[in-house]
Formats: C-alpha cells, sequence, structure tokens
C-alpha cells in the first residue's frame, strides 16, 4: 500500500486506488509457486518449512456493543492480516474485501472491481501454500465505522469504510504511531487460531523503537513493552494458540524504511557516525536475556493471567 498506492515506500508508486491490490495480487500468487516448488522439489530431501511472514496490528471495536463498531473492527483485521491470509488459508480474499472494494469499484462506474480476482484453479493452487505463519505485530487501535462518500479519489484506506483511533492513555514511549497495547496481541493471536485452523506460529516481529536517544542507553520502555507483549504471548499459548517461537524485533539498529536510521528498534545501539559502526548493548539486552535463559519469565510472579 504504501509502495503502490501513496508512494512513500520504493518503489514509490502512486497507483490510486488499484496498486496496491494488483501488487498484493502477484506477491499471494508468487509465494504459492515458490511453496509448490520447494514441495516438489526439495522437501523429500531437506524436509524443511516454508511460510510467510505478514504484520498486523489489531482492531478493537470502540463500542464492543455496537454491531458497527465490531463489523468495522473485523473489516480492519480482514483488509490487514486477511488480504494475504485468507487466499492462503481459505483459498480466496476474504467476503467483506471483496463485498466493499466491489461496491466502491461499481459506485465509480466502474465494469469490474478494483480488487482481482483468482480463478478456480488459482485459488485450488494458492490454499494451504504455507507450513507456518510467521506474524509481526506492534499496536493495536480503536476501530469505528466511518463512511467515505464514493465521490472521493478511491484508496485502499477509504475501501474499508472506518476510522482508527487510540486511547491517550496508552503509553507511547517511541514513535507517535505504535501504542503499547500488549493485551492486543493475545486478541489477534486467538483471531488467527479461529479463522485459519490454529496454525502454526512464529513471531517474526514484535518490539519498539525510540526516536530520542538515552545517552545511558537506558531504553526502560522497550523493556516494559517486551514485557507486556510476550507475557500476553503465553496467556495465548494457554488459551491453546500454536505459538511455536518468539523474535524480539530487532537485535542491531538499522536502516527503517523511510525513516532512515532515525528510528531504532534495535536491542544494541549502533553508531552510525563512526566509520567502524560501533555496538553498545542497551539495558534491554540484560533482561531480553534473561528471558531467554528461562525460556520466559524467571519470576513466575511476573506472568499474569
Amino acid at each position: 500500500e504504501k509502495g503502490y498506492e501513496t508512494g512513500e515506500h520504493a518503489p514509490g508508486l502512486k497507483l490510486g486506488g488499484c496498486g496496491a491490490y494488483k501488487a498484493a495480487h502477484h506477491i499471494i500468487k508468487t509465494h504459492a509457486k515458490v511453496w509448490h516448488s520447494y514441495n516438489t522439489t526439495w522437501r523429500r530431501e531437506q524436509r524443511g518449512m516454508v511460510g510467510i511472514s505478514l504484520t498486523s496490528g489489531w482492531g478493537e471495536p470502540v463500542d464492543p456493543h455496537s454491531q458497527t463498531d465490531r463489523d468495522a473492527a473485523e473489516r480492519y483485521i480482514q483488509f490487514h492480516l486477511g488480504w494475504f491470509a485468507n487466499p492462503i488459508y481459505r483459498g480466496d480474499y476474504p467476503e467483506v474485501m471483496k463485498n466493499y472494494v466491489g461496491k466502491k469499484s461499481a459506485q465509480q462506474g466502474l465494469g469490474t472491481s478494483r480488487l482481482p480476482t483468482f480463478s478456480v484453479q488459482e485459488k485450488t493452487y494458492i490454499k494451504g501454500t504455507s507450513d507456518f505463519l510467521g506474524i509481526g505485530h506492534f499496536t493495536t487501535h480503536y476501530v469505528l465505522q466511518k463512511n467515505f462518500p464514493f465521490l472521493q479519489v478511491s484508496s485502499y484506506h477509504t475501501d474499508r469504510d472506518l476510522a482508527e483511533l487510540v486511547d491517550p492513555n496508552w503509553p507511547a514511549p517511541g514513535p507517535k504511531w505504535l501504542y503499547s497495547v500488549p493485551w492486543g496481541f493475545r486478541r489477534l493471536l486467538n483471531f488467527i487460531k479461529t479463522q485459519y485452523g490454529n496454525p502454526l506460529i512464529y513471531v517474526t516481529e514484535n518490539g519498539l523503537s525510540e526516536t530520542v536517544q538515552c545517552t545511558q542507553l537506558c531504553d526502560e520502555g522497550r523493556i516494559q513493552y517486551l514485557k507486556g507483549y510476550i507475557n500476553e504471548i503465553l496467556k495465548a499459548l494457554n488459551d491453546g494458540v500454536n505459538v511455536k517461537g518468539y523474535t524480539a524485533w530487532s537485535l542491531l539498529d538499522k536502516f527503517e524504511w523511510n525513516k532512515g536510521f532515525s528510528e531504532r528498534f534495535g536491542l544494541y545501539h549502533i553508531d552510525f557516525n563512526n566509520k567502524n559502526k560501533p555496538r553498545y548493548p542497551k539495558a534491554s539486552v540484560d533482561y531480553y536475556k534473561k528471558i531467554i535463559s528461562a525460556n520466559g519469565f524467571p519470576n513466575p510472579r511476573e506472568v499474569m493471567s
């Protein structure tokens, strides 16, 4: 969406309300081709696994008693995670996605939906092409219904007819977009369990960046973030969610999309101004080492049910 619709990320294309959908369509079909290639050529010999890693926030209805808010929150997830996961695990794009993009396309006077369609053969070819699901997750939003008039320029965001809000009381120790809302992760993981048949899950990205660098490398916000989110994964495990592994994002400060080196996700600080790029452990390194050594929290009292 940011590469093919808004142009914020490479390749920087602004292709209206169809570019992101076309790019995603190619990604899904290409992913399936790679999976089948491995499955037929290498699996018997190597006994490896091929999966896909998808990043998704969690959407919580502003009013859980409002059907329109609950529907909007469902759309948020289906347009985000379901966009890619549904074809792979269930054989096609989410129904709500097909309905909304199709309706908006018709209102624009288009003969066909801006969301591409899979042939019957493609649906069969794509379904089941993931031995595990990688999940990247960082934050949560409250979601409510918001109607966008069809006269506006079409886009992925206006197709969804929803608005995203945040609670001002949520901690935001890093960039403006990344609020620490650990309970949203447990709900996302349980949604995956229910929607996609409890697949094998590896958490491939989860962490916090800081934009203001503490000279003492004191990243207390990251420590609290890791504690809260890993705790929610443990709760999800108790719920029966099939989480097999966890990866903190990330080991080192690195180049972060259009933010360059200004947002630092690393457990280790890197001095980019030094030609040797020396690395220094932040306070979270020692904390995370203890979690790893105990395969969880070393003190059982830290785990909240």
